[in-house]
């Protein structure tokens, strides 16, 4: 979730609570490895024992297709301190898949194979490795190919997201294929897509027989979402203002007043889905033009 979910927004889910740990936005391996002052730099919470500031720990994730460099860097967040990584395969972006990234990858089980291969020899055998993927690129052909691929390579746990890279977001996701993943495999395998609230989350057990989750959107829609689903109270509208007022003012911490404010206005397209006075009131917080004046929005939306 690159541009979006950044370590100011997993403190304030974190901050929330519920979840058993976040994973990072992915960072980017090309043609050089990543060194691991980069990668304390691109995930703050490398400096912090791998956790939030309220104690949640966070998983480093790499994208790449590159078997040399991502071994190295593989080897680099050794040296970080990272405490789980994680690699993309199902990132659908064009910009990222153009370069052969994310699930770009799941066109070629035998590359897929020698990417995680390489990174689990390079990283400390310690350090549990994880993958997430879609269900293919174009169609699911290779699917079961590349769960092998990924299994063998030394991957303890694998992330399914239900859709193919063509799908996008658009087809409800194929639960049901997730579950044949969970039957044919001795990796822990994590469901994930269109987990919304308790209801979708009990559909998709009983379709994967999975016992472990994993939200993305649902998150950014509903920041109460975690907490909720383990059944904590649910979040109140109050609760929902006060949270959008102390995270201006947290990325005020670390960015610009520009930044800040595009931040906040990418989040309320997200949290539209959830919230109809943010629905009802996207234009006018689209309209701002300066933090203080999103503030004072906020706060006639409240009354």
């Amino acid at each position: 979730m690159e541009g979006v979910m950044d370590h100011t927004m997993r403190a304030l889910l974190s901050r929330v609570g519920g979840m058993d740990y976040l994973v990072s936005e992915f960072v980017r391996v090309t043609q050089r490895r990543v060194p691991a002052q980069s990668l304390k730099r691109l995930v703050p919470e490398l400096n912090n024992h791998c956790q939030t500031p309220y104690k949640h720990p966070v998983h480093l994730q790499l994208l790449g297709s590159n078997i040399e460099t991502m071994a190295k860097t593989a080897a680099e967040a050794s040296l970080a301190g990272v405490t789980h990584l994680d690699l993309n395969f199902g990132c659908p972006a064009k910009r990222v898949n153009g370069h052969g990234g994310g699930s770009f990858m799941l066109q070629d089980p035998e590359t897929l194979y020698q990417v995680v291969k390489a990174v689990r020899e390079s990283l400390a055998s310690n350090i549990p490795l994880s993958a997430k993927m879609r269900l293919g690129y174009l169609d699911e052909d290779l699917f079961f190919e590349n769960l092998e691929a990924i299994e063998k390579a030394g991957a303890d746990t694998l992330t399914i997201h239900g859709r193919t890279k063509k799908d996008g977001y658009g087809p409800a996701a194929r639960w049901e294929k997730i579950g044949e993943a969970v039957k044919r495999s001795k990796m822990t395998i994590i469901a994930n897509g269109d987990i919304q609230n308790r209801d979708s989350l009990q559909r998709c057990i009983a379709i994967t027989g999975c016992t472990h989750f994993m939200i993305g959107r649902g998150s950014l829609s509903n920041p109460f979402i975690f907490r909720e689903l383990k059944g904590g109270k649910a979040g109140s509208l109050e609760e929902l203002f006060l949270l959008i007022n102390s995270y201006i003012d947290d990325l005020l911490e670390h960015y610009d007043d520009f930044a800040t404010l595009g931040r906040i206005k990418q989040w309320s397209a997200h949290l539209r889905r959830d919230w109809p006075v943010i629905a009802e009131n996207l234009k006018a917080i689209r309209a701002t033009q300066h933090t203080n004046d999103l503030k004072m929005l906020m706060k006639k939306l409240e009354e």
